[in-house]
């Protein structure tokens, strides 16, 4: 009798814990219903993130003034990553590699030739497309002294010619340099503010940059009505495309520009210039000469050398 009371303790113990068991799973079930119910209700839309960063970097001999260029974009653009400087001109295959290990969809590499002669790349990591663009007429913000100036850190506003528009390669370095150059809301350095307008305009084939600050009331009528005008603050130069690659850094030639004439070639054009000028005094000296021995008259007889000799 023992045994079979105990057995039947046993029996009523298991029945109630598989009872509450069951309960709990139902209420478990009940809950997730209910979170189900609640997600429905409230669709979760997760915003998305405008993840633009971009990587600069530039090669062995660049000069001050690239180097204080490169400073002046660092400090207008928030989303950049300075990298050290790129030893081998020729590997640029590494580059987009150097982006992925820092983080970077975006790439500017400044190369520095001879006779200071600088060239941009901008590139899209990591499968392109990249543009190679002669630089010139650079000037700093040290440099010019403008009375702009502008919060770092702050987002500023890109304003593209209408010229951009009417051709391809147009439209593509548009929408490279709006990567580039615009500050995504969601860096990690930018500041809530818009101060500054960036603008690109296209004339003779060339892409010219200027920086302006944007002031909404006159420093010289502090309480007066607001009027909206801009001052530049600087950097400036001027970019002439070369040619649009396919890929990053490389791959086919989408755009070559057959107006572009390297420095290199423009200075060995002055240099037989003035081989030219060198081989057309001699030849002149050598036509006097001849003509001399020509009109030269032979010595007669009575010559007074030959008299009084």
């Amino acid at each position: 009798m023992a045994s079979l009371l105990k057995s039947r303790t046993k029996l009523e113990k298991s029945k109630e814990t598989v009872k509450k068991g069951k309960r709990k799973a139902d209420e478990i079930n009940d809950g997730d219903e209910e979170m189900e119910d609640a997600t429905d209700a409230q669709p979760v839309v997760k915003k998305r993130r405008n993840k633009q960063r971009v990587l600069l970097l530039s090669s062995r001999g660049i000069t001050h003034r690239m180097r204080h260029l490169m400073n002046d974009l660092e400090a207008l653009l928030p989303q950049v990553k300075k990298d050290s400087k790129l030893d081998s001109k020729s590997q640029l295959q590494l580059l987009p590699e150097l982006a992925d290990l820092n983080n970077c969809n975006n790439a500017l590499y400044f190369e520095a030739r001879r006779h200071e002669d600088l060239y941009m790349w901008a590139a899209k990591t990591p499968n392109g497309p990249s543009i190679k663009l002669h630089v010139q007429n650079v000037h700093t913000m040290d440099e010019l002294k403008m009375t702009g100036n502008c919060l770092k850190g702050s987002r500023g506003i890109l304003s593209f010619d209408k010229s951009f528009d009417e051709t391809e390669w147009g439209r593509l370095v548009k929408e490279v340099f709006t990567h580039i150059f615009g500050v995504p809301p969601g860096a990690r350095r930018a500041k809530p503010f818009i101060d500054h307008v960036l603008t690109f305009s296209l004339l003779d084939n060339k892409i010219w940059f200027r920086n302006y600050q944007i002031i909404e009331k006159d420093p010289a009528q502090p309480n007066g009505p607001p009027q909206t005008s801009m001052v530049e603050i600087g950097p400036r130069f001027v970019m002439t495309p070369i040619r649009i690659f396919e890929g990053a850094f490389g791959g086919a030639t989408v755009f070559s520009n057959p107006e572009f004439v390297s420095p290199a070639a423009v200075r060995s054009a002055l240099r037989r210039e003035q081989g030219q000028k060198y081989r057309v005094r001699k030849t002149a000296q050598a036509e006097r000469s001849t003509r001399r021995e020509d009109r030269r008259l032979e010595e007669d007889e009575f010559a007074t050398r030959k008299v009084f000799g």
